[in-house]
């Protein structure tokens, strides 16, 4: 009687259990659904970087896979099929240790993702506003996006890749500032002119460096906080969904 009713608990705590990891991948699926709906101009980022691009389609995935697991694992516990269950444990078990490998590679090189990391990397790779490259057209698109310029500032362009291929301008366009306050009577073209060689006021001095990390900071944290919630319940699903599947006879 007594084993019958821990069985019976079981069942119902895997239920719980995966309607959470349900709504982990609805959330997953929403919020990669919420980047390809280009909320804050973020489309020409993600389009332009493979990375960015590629990770956004792995975001989905995911979501549509602890969507889809979530709804296996309420239906093996509640019918008790161990054909269902053995399967649910098998992929929460891949899905775990990638996620824990992926968080071990993301703390490990979090020192890699520095201020002078970036400032390095734009001195050796950015090339300009008219190059296709990936790497020029994310910063392009980051530098517009966040009206700023470089990494600290508009210095970062000195003795760099950009200078050299065009030496006769001391920022890219995409660093200019879209108004230019007391200068409102000048044409497009003049204001771009000035802009390129230099003049104090017609480009943005605020470095792309503090933008970005002042935005996702509040997600940071966040983002960690999900993660550690996720893990933590795929980890009792894993618990429970082998527990009953032990003691279906």
């Amino acid at each position: 009687m007594m084993e019958g009713d821990c069985l019976s608990c079981i069942k119902y705590l895997m239920f719980i259990f995966n309607f959470f990891i349900f709504l982990g991948g609805s959330v997953l699926l929403a919020a990669g659904l919420w980047v390809l709906l280009d909320p804050l101009g973020f489309r020409e980022i993600v389009a332009s970087n493979p990375l960015l691009f590629t990770g956004v389609y792995l975001l989905l995935a995911l979501g549509s896979m602890l969507f889809l697991l979530g709804f296996m694992g309420c239906c093996g516990a509640i019918r008790e099929n161990k054909c269902l269950l053995l399967i649910f444990f098998m992929l929460i078990l891949f899905i775990f240790l990638s996620e824990l490998a992926a968080a071990v590679l993301a703390f490990l090189f979090r020192e890699h993702l520095t201020r002078e990391y970036f400032t390095r990397e734009l001195k050796r790779h950015y090339q300009g506003q008219n190059h296709s490259d990936v790497f020029s057209s994310t910063w392009n698109a980051v530098m517009s996006s966040f009206e700023c310029c470089g990494v600290s500032g508009p210095q970062d362009f000195d003795d760099s890749l950009f200078r050299l291929l065009s030496p006769s301008k001391a920022v890219p366009e995409a660093c200019c500032q879209r108004e230019v306050p007391g200068h409102g009577g000048e044409g497009e073209d003049a204001g771009l002119e000035q802009c390129v060689t230099g003049t104090t006021g017609y480009y943005s001095h605020k470095g792309c460096y503090s933008s970005l990390v002042g935005y996702f900071e509040a997600y940071i944290f966040s983002a960690g906080a999900l993660a550690i919630i996720v893990l933590t319940i795929e980890l009792f699903a894993l618990i429970f969904s082998m527990c009953l599947f032990r003691g279906i006879q």
